[in-house]
């Protein structure tokens, strides 16, 4: 295959030795298996900003600022600069994700490296040592749903202990090798504890992953992970060891509707009494 243009200069540099094929083309990246030595892996060669598809992009990369203030300035102000160092942000996003998440205990593909725009990781493979499939290709029994699920959520649960939401998680970002679910596709990954719309974002993950497993355990169906770790999460009490039941005890209390009818009727009468007080010292009436 021709090698393409990005990747040129990591082939002139002795990282790539051949581009082997294309294996998927998405929002924000073009994805190639390459051969690096005696190792075959994958190239992920990010595409250029005005480029991505990716949406909402804006609420992913909300705190992302550079590691001095003039960068962190530059890309407030949205220069020519700032945006280079914005999108060196976003690349290397990935990079940090996936390293501090293969330390946390999360199955994700290894990190060599992010070279201009182009990242070099390890490929994920089957028994065969074909390119691994994303889970929304594969079927299973109602016991392997659950099974799955249930590992699915040990890493949300150490991604979340780890200061990490993934942001973007679906049967589409996960692969299944011979072990089972592997977590992919992490440049959007925020920091819990930075993001306003970070627990949005957790229950939108969990939510997408229950719902396909869901579709062959429909018990799954039923289970709240994602509020009960966000309520954990939100008490300092969720640890990677914490046994997560499924469960939440959402709150069900109706709320006094007399007692606020009558909070807004005094509130009405505090108004039209200051506005008495005001007509009387307009017309000299005090």
């Amino acid at each position: 295959m021709k090698v393409p243009k990005r990747i040129q200069p990591l082939v002139e540099d002795g990282l790539v030795d051949e581009v082997i094929c294309q294996l998927m083309s998405g929002k924000e990246a073009t994805v190639y298996m390459v051969r690096s030595g005696d190792d075959v892996i994958c190239a992920k060669v990010y595409k250029e900003a005005n480029k991505r598809s990716f949406k909402k992009a804006a609420q992913y990369q909300e705190g992302r600022k550079g590691r001095n203030s003039r960068r962190a300035r530059a890309m407030e102000k949205g220069s020519k600069y700032g945006r280079g160092q914005q999108e060196e942000a976003w690349q290397n996003a990935e990079v940090d994700a996936l390293n501090l998440l293969t330390r946390a205990g999360v199955r994700v593909p290894q990190a060599y490296g992010c070279y201009n725009g182009v990242l070099l990781m390890e490929l994920i493979t089957d028994d065969d040592g074909d390119v691994a499939p994303r889970l929304n290709d594969v079927t299973m029994s109602a016991e392997q749903a659950i099974e799955d699920l249930e590992e699915v959520m040990v890493y949300v649960q150490r991604m979340l202990c780890a200061g990490v939401v993934h942001g973007d998680l679906s049967e589409f970002n996960v692969l299944v090798d011979a072990y089972g679910p592997v977590i992919i596709d992490l440049p959007q990954a925020v920091d819990a504890s930075a993001k306003n719309n970070a627990k949005a974002m957790l229950i939108r993950d969990v939510e997408n992953m229950t719902a396909y497993y869901g579709q062959f355990a429909p018990e799954l169906l039923e289970r709240k992970y994602a509020f009960e770790m966000w309520a954990l999460y939100e008490k300092s009490e969720l640890t990677p060891e914490t046994v997560l039941t499924g469960k939440f005890a959402e709150q069900t209390a109706s709320a006094d509707v007399d007692s606020v009818l009558k909070e807004i009727e005094a509130a009405f009468e505090d108004y039209e009494a200051n506005l008495e007080r005001i007509k009387d010292a307009e017309t000299g009436d005090l």
